[in-house]
């Protein structure tokens, strides 16, 4: 004999309910997915170093332990190594490393000299680039103001630089190679004065937009 109240009982229940945690769960999953490679994407675009500053700082170390044994006294234009070290107190007391070239590469290792211009303390322009954003090299560098210093340090000198244009800092587009002629915009004209040019990126995604400081050589010093 059959109970003819389980089916309304049954009715009246409703269908048995679906289980959502395992949706529930793989949606909170794609979600802390999503979110870390967000994340991982902010800081490898804009908050991780350009230059690791330790590596910069190694550097900056062996290149000073080859001039304290007479080693690299005169910059070399084809050595792969670094060269000088520049300071811009402006922008903090951090020492960056000079490498040749002003590719990718070399800007991943410190500020980067373009070839065929001068070297430090000649008469024309020693033009660097370098990478800016958060925590680049030339991080802030649209904040020079004239009379700021820029110091370079070789084997046996050091030369002090300073912004004596006004303004202090121009933005150029990335075709203006002008900027980096002996004498800027002159290329006719025989370079009479030192000058040094620093160059980097001005926006923190890619851009042919560059923010450009110029400076002219103000102190020479002998290192004892």
């Amino acid at each position: 004999m059959t109970d003819d109240t389980a089916a309304p009982a049954r009715a009246l229940a409703g269908p048995p309910r679906r289980r959502r945690r395992p949706v529930l769960v793989a949606g909170l999953i794609v979600l802390v997915l999503a979110l870390a490679g967000l994340g991982w994407s902010v800081y490898d675009v804009v908050l991780r170093p350009p230059v690791d500053p330790g590596e910069a700082a190694r550097s900056v170390s062996t290149l000073r332990e080859s001039w304290a044994v007479g080693q690299d006294t005169v910059p070399d234009p084809l050595s792969s190594r670094a060269v000088a070290v520049v300071t811009i107190p402006a922008l903090g007391a951090a020492e960056w490393p000079v490498v040749v070239g002003a590719d990718p590469t070399s800007l991943t290792r410190g500020l980067g000299w373009y070839p065929g211009t001068a070297a430090p303390g000649e008469l024309g322009n020693f033009a660097l680039a370098g990478q800016g954003g958060i925590a680049g090299p030339l991080a802030g560098l649209s904040r020079l103001v004239t009379g700021d210093q820029i110091v370079v340090e070789t084997a046996t000198r050091r030369f002090t630089y300073r912004i004596d244009s006004d303004p202090g800092v121009a933005t150029v587009n990335r075709a203006d190679t002008w900027v980096i002629q002996p004498v800027p915009g002159r290329p006719e004209v025989k370079p009479t004065v030192a000058r040094l040019t620093l160059t980097t990126a001005q926006d923190l995604v890619g851009s042919d937009a560059r923010t450009v400081a110029s400076a002219t050589l103000a102190a020479t010093d002998e290192k004892s």
